[in-house]
């Protein structure tokens, strides 16, 4: 209760996105993206998967479209059409049994018009339709057998109403005779505007008269004439549906029953004249479909067009779910529609989905090319790259000589010694220098430090370490099409991504080159490798892959150079002195002689070399055992879940041989060692 003495009700929040409900955590799809991406999808291909596939705690658009297919079964399965039919025959029973009744308790009756009356009744054909059109005009002895046919006549006007006008079956419930002549009233005008609607002839005024005088029939409250139109030919266009769903019986007994409608032929008339003028005005809408029911529970003809629109509804929002045209977004699914089909629940996990896919378009981690393509940006290949980094680090955790990752990319051991900073230097701060200088400086300058001291940069001394080696990395990569076949495609991105990011946090001062080579080789960005399909390409080419590891390390004279090379076949193709790619297999004597070469070019120039061998081939086996003792270099066999802490590790070995997290610190006793 308020200070005032009034009670407080809080409800759903209702003027847009709620303010105060938590931001959609993009971490769960960020990474489902980043290993789709990986696997080959593009970015854009990745974000729709997760969304229709949703996270741990969140349903998809494959479970909502589910449930909505679901839904359309169940509407099929429990109505039957024959509603209004079987009201008239229950109705026509009653009337003729009361009337039989009649007939046999009234004693002042001729004998003769008895007689006359009781045969009429025993030979009313078995047609509803015939029968009511027949006893039209028959003179009831029986109250209660008018009434019950009168509302026959009431019924079946209020059902022809209702397949056009949503409602109107219970709104014209126990009708007057001038509530009928509104109806009549109110459909002469409306014909009249739309057609002069169809001739381009109707105002804004005509309208306005027309909801002024009307308005009441339409509680949807259109704003113009293109609103009533098309609220009266969605309804109209299901309501022919539901004919085109009845069987050829059910639809010729309705078509004669409607004549009867309020006992008027001219509301037919009218409604007949309604639904031309709306087909023709809206003749792109579904006049002709039709649907199967199977189930056993009637519905008249207003409450079964009203479930031939919820399956039209049902069956827009599939559309809008599956995404699958030109141009799809989630705002296109309709929040309202399917909270009306599925309830409160389903529109929420919609909406989720919605706030989802807008916050990764709007969050920076993807990006359009100038070609209109969407690609991972360098954020969100940072963040991926991070959480393979930690994935990493928790394989090395059980290892021994394990150490963090976090502090891998120290310049070096601490020598007790500090310097003035200098720009570019990243070297932790001596805090106690640094502090001392600026209370020096301060009393030099006639301040009281007792005060309170500002750092100045010239205060800044950071602490000296021993100097490290720079390395020229060049990580070398199979993308022949065994790769992607043998699965080993999404371990060598997640291996070249999580070296990457390494380097590229923890040691800025290495260079990493990445190749990779299938029928020949190539230098790739890592927004090249980790977008990279994989395709048929024929052919292993080292020669090349060495070639170009070369080139790196000779641009680098002073870097210690780390030869990394992950392949699951031996070489098939070589580069021809002509730049032609030459291809043979089994391997040709010279191709082999041609990644010999380079290999020992790159022994020469003072490469570490380990070879990563993926998978169990003898061939391949012998091949790079040959190889590695010819540089005196490793030869490592991971399993493909191993694959990036064997890289990782063998780089940080290579790169720094007293470093604790060397690779025989790492790998030494764990059965990795092949030669």
């Amino acid at each position: 209760m308020s200070a005032h003495g009034r009670s407080s009700r809080y409800g759903r929040y209702t003027g847009g996105p709620d303010p105060l409900a938590p931001p959609v955590d993009l971490s769960e799809a960020l990474d489902a993206i980043g290993q789709d991406v990986m696997a080959g999808y593009s970015p854009e291909r990745a974000m729709q998967e997760f969304l229709r596939r949703g996270g741990q705690q969140q349903r998809g658009l494959d479970d909502l479209a589910a449930q909505v297919a679901q839904r359309r079964r169940e509407l099929l399965q429990q109505h039957d059409l024959d509603g209004t039919l079987r009201q008239v025959k229950e109705l026509l029973d009653k009337a003729v049994l009361a009337e039989r009744g009649q007939l046999a308790r009234d004693v002042t009756m001729d004998d003769g018009d008895r007689a006359l009356r009781e045969m009429q009744l025993d030979n009313l054909p078995p047609s509803p339709a015939a029968a009511v059109n027949e006893l039209s005009s028959y003179d009831w002895q029986s109250s209660d057998a008018r009434e019950a046919f009168e509302q026959i006549k009431d019924l079946l006007g209020r059902e022809v109403l209702d397949q056009r006008f949503q409602g109107m079956k219970q709104a014209l419930e126990g009708a007057t005779d001038e509530d009928r002549q509104r109806v009549d009233e109110m459909l002469s005008d409306l014909n009249d505007l739309l057609e002069a609607h169809a001739r381009g002839e109707d105002t804004d005024e005509q309208f306005q008269q027309f909801m002024r005088e009307h308005g009441d029939f339409f509680p949807d409250e259109p704003q113009n004439v293109e609103e009533l139109i098309d609220s009266l030919a969605e309804r109209a266009a299901a309501g022919q549906r539901l004919l085109n769903s009845m069987s050829p019986e059910q639809r010729q007994e309705l078509m004669e029953l409607s004549q009867q409608a309020f006992g008027s032929p001219a509301l037919s008339q009218a409604l007949d004249r309604l639904d031309a003028n709306l087909r023709g005005l809206r003749p792109g809408a579904d006049w002709s479909g039709s649907e199967r029911f199977q189930g056993d529970e009637g519905v008249g003809l207003g409450d079964g067009t009203g479930v031939i629109q919820d399956i039209a509804e049902l069956d827009a929002l599939s559309e809008q779910l599956q995404q699958m045209y030109a141009g799809a977004r989630l705002d296109d699914v309709d929040l309202d529609a399917l909270a009306r089909q599925l309830g409160d629940e389903a529109a929420v996990d919609a909406r989720t989905l919605t706030e989802l896919e807008r916050a990764l378009r709007e969050s920076g981690y993807l990006r359009r090319t100038s070609e209109g393509d969407l690609r991972l940006s360098p954020r969100a290949m940072r963040q991926l790259g991070k959480a393979l980094l930690r994935d990493v680090a928790q394989q090395l955790s059980g290892r021994q000589g394990q150490r963090d990752l976090r502090q891998a990319g120290a310049a070096g051991e601490l020598t007790g010694s500090s310097r003035e900073w200098a720009f570019g230097d990243t070297e932790p701060w001596d805090v106690t220098r640094t502090i001392g200088n600026a209370v020096l400086r301060t009393v030099g300058d006639g301040g009281d430090p007792s005060t309170g001291v500002r750092l100045d940069i010239r205060d800044v001394e950071v602490a000296e370490t021993e100097a490290r080696t720079q390395a020229a990395v060049a990580l070398c990569v199979d993308t022949s099409f065994s790769m992607a076949m043998d699965g080993r495609w999404v371990p060598m991105k997640r291996t070249a991504l999580a070296l990457h990011t390494l380097i590229s946090t923890r040691f800025r001062g290495d260079d990493l080159q990445l190749i990779s080579f299938g029928r020949a080789a190539r230098q790739m960005e890592i927004e090249q490798l980790t977008a990279l399909e994989p395709w048929h390409d024929k052919g292993t080419n080292l020669h090349h892959a060495l070639l170009l590891a070369n080139r790196h390390f000779r641009k680098h004279p002073s870097a210690q150079p780390v030869l990394l090379v992950v392949t699951d076949g031996e070489p098939t193709s070589h580069l021809e002195p002509d730049g032609e790619v030459f291809f043979s297999y089994p391997p040709h004597p010279l191709t082999i002689a041609h990644a010999v070469r380079e290999l020992d070019a790159s022994r020469w120039l003072g490469a570490q070399t380990t070879f990563f061998r993926l998978g169990d081939d003898p061939g391949l086996a012998r091949f790079v055992q040959s190889m590695a003792a010819r540089v005196d270099g490793r030869v490592v066999a991971p399993e493909l879940d191993d694959l990036g802490a064997a890289v990782l590790g063998s780089y940080l070995g290579s790169r720094d041989p007293g470093d604790p997290m060397s690779y025989d610190a790492f790998f030494g006793g764990r059965g990795f060692w092949v030669g």
